[in-house]
């Protein structure tokens, strides 16, 4: 249901890959802009933040593609 709606919305499943792989990026980011500015505990809890969504959002984009792949109607190539 939740994919569904997220599909009807114009989320695709490159849009939820690229969001995953930002993620990743923005926690290495975060994690060396903390440490500079901040302790190395309070650096370590910010990129572990940041890059906890890179998961949820390689699921959503595993959802997508499978629903996107069961949306896709078959093509004459199928059929033989």
């Amino acid at each position: 249901m939740i994919v569904k709606k997220l599909h009807e919305a114009g989320v695709t499943s490159e849009h939820a890959y690229l969001a995953a792989f930002g993620s990743i990026g923005l926690s290495l980011a975060s994690w060396l802009t903390s440490r500079r500015s901040e302790n190395l505990e309070r650096a370590d809890r910010w990129g572990i933040f940041v890059g906890e969504w890179a998961p949820t959002f390689f699921t959503l984009g595993l959802a997508l593609a499978n629903y996107e792949r069961e949306e896709t109607p078959a093509g004459p190539a199928d059929a033989g």
